[in-house]
C-alpha cells in the first residue's frame, strides 16, 4: 500500500445519499486540508507518467486543487479546463453530454505549443464524459495527451471504456 492509498483510506469521507438517495458520495475534501496526504496524492499522481509530460492539466473545480499541488511538486506548469465562459479572449470548446443536457468545457487557443505533452488529473472518474471532452480538447488544441490520472474511479459506470485506448490511472477504486 502506497502512502497516498493509506492517506486516502484513512481521510476519506464516504457520505450515503448525497447529492441524492442511493449516491455513496466520497468526500476527498479531507485529503486535500491534510498537507502530507496532499503531497503523497500529488506525487502518485504523475509518478507513472515522469518523464512523460511537460505540463499538467486540472478540469475544473476539483481538479484544479490536485493539478496545482502535483505541478508544483513535479516543477511542471499547470493548463486550466475551465467551464464555458471562464476564459477571456479566444478558446477551444469541446461539448459533451449530460444526464440531462450538455456542458462545455474550454481551454485558451494557443497557451501552449503545438506537441506539448499534457498529464489530465481529476478527482474522480464516473462515467468518462468530463475526462473525455478534456482528452479530445487536449487533442484538438494541437497537444499530446500523455495520460490521464484520477484519484478514484467508479467502477460500474463504463468511464475506463468511454475512455480506451486512452491510458488512465486511478490511485483508487470503488
Amino acid at each position: 500500500m502506497t502512502d497516498a492509498t493509506a492517506y486516502l483510506d484513512a481521510l476519506t469521507r464516504v457520505i450515503p445519499d448525497f447529492p441524492e438517495p442511493g449516491i455513496l458520495f466520497r468526500d476527498l475534501t479531507p485529503v486535500f486540508a491534510d498537507g502530507p496526504a496532499l503531497t503523497a496524492v500529488a506525487d502518485a499522481l504523475v509518478a507513472p507518467f515522469a518523464g512523460g509530460f511537460d505540463v499538467i492539466a486540472g478540469v475544473e473545480a476539483r481538479g484544479f486543487a490536485l493539478a496545482a499541488a502535483a505541478a508544483a511538486r513535479s516543477g511542471h506548469g499547470l493548463l486550466l479546463v475551465r467551464k464555458a465562459g471562464k476564459l477571456p479572449g479566444a478558446t477551444l470548446s469541446e461539448s459533451y453530454a449530460l444526464e440531462y443536457g450538455e456542458a462545455t468545457l474550454q481551454v485558451h487557443a494557443g497557451q501552449l505549443p503545438a506537441g506539448t505533452r499534457v498529464l489530465l488529473v481529476d478527482d474522480v472518474l464516473a462515467t468518462g464524459g468530463t475526462l473525455g471532452a478534456s482528452q479530445r480538447l487536449i487533442e484538438r488544441a494541437g497537444w499530446v495527451l500523455a495520460g490521464t490520472a484520477v484519484v478514484l474511479e467508479l467502477e460500474g459506470l463504463g468511464g475506463r471504456e468511454r475512455l480506451a485506448p486512452r491510458e488512465v490511472v486511478a490511485l483508487q477504486q470503488g
